[in-house]
This record gives structure tokens, sequence and C-alpha cells, in this order.
């Protein structure tokens, strides 16, 4: 599978649609800002300096400054692959987040989302 089409893709270009998702089910852009932050390590001024930039998928991840260890506890289906056996670590992490954006949706309890 060809990824490069996604991880050129501007996060500032997605992330609308994921506002839109969480909030047709009657979740936050707060709770949005706050799973991608948990995520990624970015601080809330850093996460929209990114949105701001118009940064790829691969350079907001590259830039990320941590990866949160509990990602590994991040597991299940997102487009029909299991996030946890996805081989290229890019494209695992997007389809992390693709996943926490999801649970949000679906009504799953912010602790549960950020696996504490």
């Amino acid at each position: 599978m060809n990824n490069t089409r996604v991880f050129k893709m501007s996060f500032a270009g997605v992330y609308p649609h994921y506002i839109l998702k969480a909030e047709k089910k009657g979740r936050t852009k707060e709770e949005l800002d706050t799973i991608i932050c948990w995520l990624t390590g970015y601080s809330l001024k850093q996460l929209q300096q990114q949105i701001d930039t118009k940064v790829s998928f691969e350079t907001f991840f590259e830039q990320a400054p941590e990866l949160n260890p509990n990602v590994s506890k991040i597991t299940g289906v997102i487009c029909g692959y299991r996030v946890e056996d996805i081989e290229d670590k890019l494209m695992q992490k997007i389809r992390f987040l693709d996943k926490l954006v999801d649970e949000l949706a679906k009504g799953k309890k912010m602790e549960k989302i950020l696996r504490t």
C-alpha cells in the first residue's frame, strides 16, 4: 500500500473533520484536543501552531514532542486494520489517532481513551 498521499495530507485539513465527528456525537473540541495532546505530547499552544502552519501528517508526527508511553495500550481495528499490527510506524501513529477519535465519538469515557 502506498501511504505517501496520506502522509502528505495537511493535518489542519483533517482536523475540522475530527472536530465534526466528535461534536456530532456530543463531544467537544476540548476533549479532542486533550486526546491529540495526550497522544503526541504537544501542548495546546503547540497543537494550534501545527494547525496554523498547515503541516502534513508526516511533519505533525515527526515534530511531536513525545508519543505517549501508553500508546501500546491502543488496540483494535480501524479502517479494517488492527492498529497494533500496522508495520509502517507513521501510518500506525495516524491510525492510533483515528482510533482515539473513534473512541471519543463512540462515547467512551476520557479515562478509558487516555488509558489511565
